[in-house]
């Protein structure tokens, strides 16, 4: 089938297909690739999204090369370009101000991704949550465009700052974020809010990590490395993890990649729903009883718990064996990533409780503290 008989009755020709057929190519589909940022629109809120790897730093990256172009232009074009005295070709990068380590190999001012960076000189700012964001904002008030890294590690609020800006003065805002976690799932609220409020999305995927595969994939898949071994996160581990993204042999410390749907491995989802969050459940009704003792099992031996019995049946004996799974159980701290899932993420213990299971069981406390922090909870263990 041809390009015209392909293509709705009426419908425009593409500007790309037009061009090649004047040069004497025949009908062939034609893919557009990247077009120049357009500084002239205002008021968007594009989000940026894929794995790790796909390129959405990268994207960003080429947009503020876009906006040197257009700087130099005449005053016709500022006039297209500018609303409410913000110049849209004006960008602005700003960090997400707790994950510092990300940027240690590159200069102050650099706007980082995968295989090189771009210099931002004095349009650069860090925030920690949408109140610094807004400070920023109102800090440069002829800056139109700004690229908000990792904006769904910040508070919801931002989501309606980032709109009411854009929908009164005609700010743009470049959004490359995770929007699913580790899990498979939408990271969190602020993800979901930035999503509904989005004038525009674009998703990148990325080749899977996995040595023995080329699929599209749209994961990021977090794994620790115990003794030059893979193991898999189990899907209680600690939501929020701060400490960059390079490779680490810290069995502590976590590890990401992207990986396809056939490659991401992710157990412990039924234990969690199934035993887990039940056990924090009769823990937030005075009984804490059952929980501990699958804890002690957990910290003192493994084979002994429910966690254990649960991913053997699932990986092990069941229809379709997979035991790459199995090797989550190596990674040391499991009692402690399930006690700040419990706290942490679904409110369930409450402090006294979660020192008292601390102190019983013997658990690492300066872990404990680290990750709670991450997850904004911290605790005087």
């Amino acid at each position: 089938m041809t390009a015209d008989e392909k293509r709705a009755p009426g419908a425009p020709r593409d500007p790309g297909e037009s061009f090649l057929l004047s040069l004497g190519f025949p009908s062939i589909r034609v893919h557009r690739s990247f077009d120049h940022f357009d500084f002239a629109k205002p008021g968007r809120r594009i989000l940026v999204i894929g794995p790790m790897g796909s390129g959405k730093t990268e994207y960003s990256a080429r947009v503020w090369r876009d906006s040197r172009v257009a700087l130099r232009k005449g005053d016709s074009v500022a006039a297209r370009t500018t609303t409410a005295g913000a110049d849209r070709r004006r960008m602005e990068f700003v960090r997400f101000g707790i994950d510092k380590d990300r940027f240690k190999d590159y200069p102050d001012d650099a706007l980082p991704y995968r295989g090189g960076y771009e210099r931002c000189g004095d349009s650069i700012g860090c925030a920690a949550d949408s109140f610094g964001l807004e400070t920023l904002i109102a800090e440069r008030p002829g800056s139109g465009t700004w690229i908000i890294d990792e904006a769904s590690f910040y508070d919801e609020r931002v989501a309606y700052l980032i709109r009411n800006e854009s929908e009164s003065r005609g700010l743009v805002f470049i959004l490359p974020t995770l929007v699913l976690n580790f899990r498979k799932e939408i990271f969190n609220q602020a993800a979901r809010l930035l999503l509904e409020n989005a004038t525009d999305v674009f998703p990148l995927t990325a080749y899977c990590e996995h040595p023995d595969c080329i699929a599209d994939s749209l994961y990021t898949y977090r794994y620790y490395s115990v003794e030059g071994r893979e193991c898999p996160a189990l899907y209680f581990d600690p939501l929020i993890i701060i400490g960059g993204d390079r490779q680490k042999d810290d069995p502590h410390e976590p590890n990401y990649c992207t990986r396809c749907d056939e490659h991401h491995y992710l157990p412990g989802k039924e234990y969690t729903f199934f035993t887990l969050k039940p056990l924090g459940e009769a823990a937030s009704r005075g009984d804490l009883k059952p929980l501990l003792a699958e804890l002690a099992a957990i910290a003192g031996d493994v084979e002994r718990s429910r966690l254990y019995a649960s991913l053997k049946r699932l990986y092990l004996d069941g229809p379709r064996p997979r035991p790459e799974n199995m090797a989550a159980l190596e990674v040391p701290c499991i009692a402690e990533k399930a006690l700040c899932y419990l706290f942490a993420e679904q409110n369930l213990l409450s402090a006294e409780q979660l020192r008292r299971v601390v102190a019983d069981l013997g658990l690492d406390r300066d872990y404990l503290r680290k990750r709670l922090s991450d997850n904004r909870r911290p605790i005087d263990l």
